[in-house]
């Protein structure tokens, strides 16, 4: 692994590594933030995912995770959103291919030999975490926007024993209805739209439930609430009765400013939960 940065940042360190992806087949590289809580013990570990054309960074920057994340003395990952460099596969659109992982292990032609990021999220950078830092595995949260949102509650929804928190910022949720998401689904999967079934958070959420509560920000002047679809997530939680708070937050849109304005009740939510 080798160390790209490490800042000092509320008292703790804010880093980015790069390391060799046996999953994806390619140099990955992802932001860690640890607490000044990490230099006396393990402390817990919050994932967020970020949404089309980003990389570690976009969050890492502007979120602005980490004071709170220090106030609460738990850690936060950035990964990237999927595998890159010369030789990955990539497509013209911005939707499709590099920065556009959609959080899936990707069978089909050119896609399945190196987006994985299903696998990579879940299994190889939490195993090189646990080795390389001061982090406990046991006490996990996952958060994401955008596309991350989508992977951040397709993720926990289907493997709820690891992460005992789930959130949300304005997530694609119901990409089986959506163009953000079909499109994706199809050229990662296949035709078969009964496999796309276990990456559709609304899917999910009817079908089996989350024995925690949820929580779910959503800007109610998003430009691209028709390809969200936040009421298809909203008639799961009321089908399937789930303990779950969806805000539909006034005047607020997909970007960064509102990503950052609700990170604070979000770090808060995942500390509680996590014992942090």
């Amino acid at each position: 692994m080798e160390i790209i940065a490490e800042n000092r940042c509320f008292e703790g360190v804010q880093g980015v590594y790069r390391h060799a992806s046996d999953m994806c087949g390619c140099d990955m590289t992802f932001g860690l933030y640890l607490p000044p809580q990490a230099k006396v013990g393990k402390v817990p570990v919050l994932w967020y995912l970020s949404g089309l054309t980003c990389t570690h960074e976009n969050a890492m920057t502007k979120a602005g995770a980490q004071a709170y994340a220090a106030l609460h003395g738990i850690a936060v990952v950035f990964p990237d959103t999927s595998p890159r460099g010369d030789g990955i596969a990539n497509d013209d659109a911005y939707d499709l291919g590099q920065g556009a992982g959609f959080y899936v292990d990707a069978t089909q032609d050119p896609w399945a030999p190196n987006f994985k990021m299903w696998s990579y999220v879940t299994e190889e950078l939490p195993e090189l975490l646990g080795r390389e830092f001061s982090v406990d595995l046991n006490r996990q949260g996952i958060t994401g926007h955008s596309m991350g949102g989508h992977g951040a509650l397709t993720i926990g929804l289907s493997m709820p024993e690891r992460y005992l928190s789930v959130s949300a910022f304005a997530p694609i949720a119901n990409p089986t209805g959506s163009d953000w998401g079909r499109k994706q689904l199809g050229a990662y999967l296949g035709s078969d739209e009964a496999v796309w079934r276990d990456h559709d958070a609304s899917l999910l959420l009817e079908a089996r439930g989350y024995p925690g509560h949820l929580l779910i920000d959503q800007g109610a002047g998003d430009e691209f609430l028709d390809l969200l679809r936040p009421e298809a997530l909203a008639d799961a939680i009321a089908k399937r009765r789930q303990p779950a708070t969806l805000r539909m937050q006034a005047g607020y849109d997909h970007s960064y400013w509102f990503v950052s304005s609700f990170m604070p009740d979000h770090v808060a939510f995942h500390a509680e939960a996590l014992g942090a």
